[in-house]
């Protein structure tokens, strides 16, 4: 017999608090403005939802999960695609640990494409792009990659360059021409789209908003991007990221399990 939530026992129903998944200002914890460039970590706990927010419409965040407990489970590219059998993220999807537990979900959105595959921006990439500013003479007007980014914040955790894998991309979609080149689609970034990505577990989320890789943009100028935590609760038996696919329902299980 197929193991489905309904017939899983009481006491790991009961460990899944199903508050929300619509937004309400009265359960937001904190919130805060990334600038465009700049990067971020923090631990998002099993049942908060962190809201990203485009707020100009010229926005990337390249991001990276890892399970907080044991920083060696940390998010899948490939299985979170197999899995729901998908190139991008939206809302009704999730992000899978390699251990085929669910970091987070995604149970709105309203940008409709994520990137997936196209990795980060480097150092050399960006110089040979922008060209140079240094904190030396530019401060907090800087140029600054995703990768560069990342590791800073990576190793505030004791983690580094070897933790780097594939990440996504919010806000950037980048599609494939018969011809099989990528092609970044500049009309996709609307001012004030958003992304919610509700936590299943206890994650330590490292974001940079440094620019897309593939972004045709002549200058240096990333999009600010509005953090909101709140408390949602994690997903219930109808929830649309659960009911999405037969493997999400078997991934909730999984990681429902984790926090018997």
């Amino acid at each position: 017999m197929s193991t489905t939530f309904a017939n899983l026992p009481a006491l790991a129903r009961a460990a899944v608090p199903d508050i929300s998944t619509t937004f309400a200002p009265e359960r937001v914890l904190w919130e805060e403005t990334l600038p465009g460039g700049c990067h971020w970590s923090g631990v998002l706990r099993r049942g908060n939802t962190l809201r990203l927010s485009d707020l100009q419409g010229c926005a990337n965040v390249s991001a990276l999960f890892f399970n907080q407990e044991e920083k060696t489970e940390r998010y899948n590219m490939p299985d979170t695609l197999k899995a729901q059998h998908t190139a991008f993220l939206t809302s009704g999807h999730a992000c899978y640990s390699d251990m085929g537990r669910i970091l987070c979900s995604i149970p709105e959105d309203s940008c409709g494409w994520h990137d997936t595959f196209s990795g980060v921006l480097d150092a050399a990439s960006l110089e040979k792009k922008y060209g140079q500013a240094r904190y030396q003479e530019h401060r907090n007007g800087m140029y600054r990659s995703g990768l560069d980014g990342l590791l800073v914040e990576l190793n505030k955790w004791g983690l580094g360059r070897r933790d780097v894998g594939a990440n996504v991309n919010f806000f950037s979609k980048v599609s494939a021409d018969q011809g099989g080149k990528l092609h970044f689609e500049t009309a996709h970034r609307q001012p004030d789209q958003h992304v919610d990505l509700r936590f299943e577990m206890n994650v330590l989320v490292v974001l940079s908003a440094a620019p897309h890789p593939l972004d045709p943009a002549p200058v240096y100028a990333p999009g600010a991007v509005k953090l909101t935590a709140w408390r949602s609760g994690t997903a219930g038996a109808q929830d649309v990221c659960r009911l999405s696919c037969p493997e999400n329902d078997r991934g909730f299980i999984n990681t429902e399990r984790w926090f018997l």
